[in-house]
């Protein structure tokens, strides 16, 4: 799913994806309160394209707790996100 976000928002040269994401984070700032997860995200989105997409396809443990809590769920149309679960269940399915 990272990698299509990432992918979705190197296509876009005005990076809709990434403003979207900060949007998400103050919306769920306002709507919930302080949340450290949401304040790493913040932090990390206020940089640079280049270092934000290397957090988001971090495949550390950092990486992976990251995007348990990802403001970026929302860049991808449900269908793409839909095909996406879809082939990682038939996938991991599949022995």
């Amino acid at each position: 799913m990272a990698r299509a976000v990432a992918e979705s928002i190197d296509r876009d040269p005005e990076r809709l994806g990434l403003a979207r994401a900060r949007t998400t984070c103050e919306r769920w700032l306002r709507e919930y309160g302080p949340d450290p997860n949401v304040e790493e995200w913040r932090g990390i989105i206020s940089r640079s394209w280049e270092e934000i997409r290397r957090t988001l396809l971090d495949e550390s443990e950092r990486g992976a707790r990251l995007r348990q809590n990802s403001p970026f769920a929302g860049v991808l149309p449900p269908r793409q996100r839909w095909d996406i679960y879809r082939k990682f269940r038939d996938d991991s399915t599949a022995t």
